[in-house]
């Protein structure tokens, strides 16, 4: 990764109340760390890594569990401080257009992972490496982590960041995307 580029905080009132964002640049994207405003007075912040998702979380789909969840780790965070990394690596990783290319290959009754198989890509692609970044530029040392997946909780416990708690992100199944999440526990053992 080379130089990393980064932005100041701003202030951000939302619906789900009143945050500080500090966005970063890498090679390819642009992330977003939404902290909640006692956010430097923690010594264990509540933290999730949420992975970009144009359809769940902008356009409310109920394919994935993925505008539930962001919207779980943004009140969980405004609640009990905290941030959200907001990772931008659209359908793990394979991007916009290639992510609506496996919709239409799961719309044929490929599931998420065979979609992306059938594409040429892995699973999963993402890359956590900006989290480290972030964690150091922030003064990240211990967390409670906000997630289901354990790629993201193996990453964690890979750093020099003491995971003191993980807490899942459960949310509601609907015909939609039950099949989607039985693969996601099943396939990729995701804590559902």
């Amino acid at each position: 990764m080379n130089k990393i580029r980064k932005s100041n905080r701003a202030k951000l009132p939302s619906k789900y109340g009143n945050f500080i964002v500090k966005a970063y640049k890498d090679d390819t994207q642009e992330h977003l760390v939404i902290m909640s405003e006692n956010f430097s007075a923690l010594t264990t912040p509540y933290v999730r890594i949420h992975s970009e998702c144009l359809t769940g979380d902008a356009l409310g789909s109920l394919k994935c569990d993925c505008g539930n969840q962001l919207s779980i780790g943004l009140k969980l965070i405004q609640k009990e401080g905290g941030m959200l990394i907001y990772h931008r690596q659209e359908g793990r990783n394979i991007g916009l257009v290639n992510k609506i290319n496996a919709y239409h290959l799961q719309d044929q009754g490929l599931n998420t992972i065979e979609a992306n198989l059938a594409l040429g890509f892995k699973e999963d692609e993402r890359d956590y490496s900006i989290v480290d970044v972030i964690f150091k530029d922030l003064g990240v040392n211990k967390i409670r982590l906000i997630t289901n997946n354990p790629k993201k909780i193996a990453y964690i416990e890979s750093l020099e960041v003491e995971l003191v708690q993980i807490i899942p992100s459960i949310t509601v199944i609907n015909k939609y995307n039950k099949s989607y999440l039985e693969i996601k526990k099943r396939s990729m053992g995701h804590y559902l």
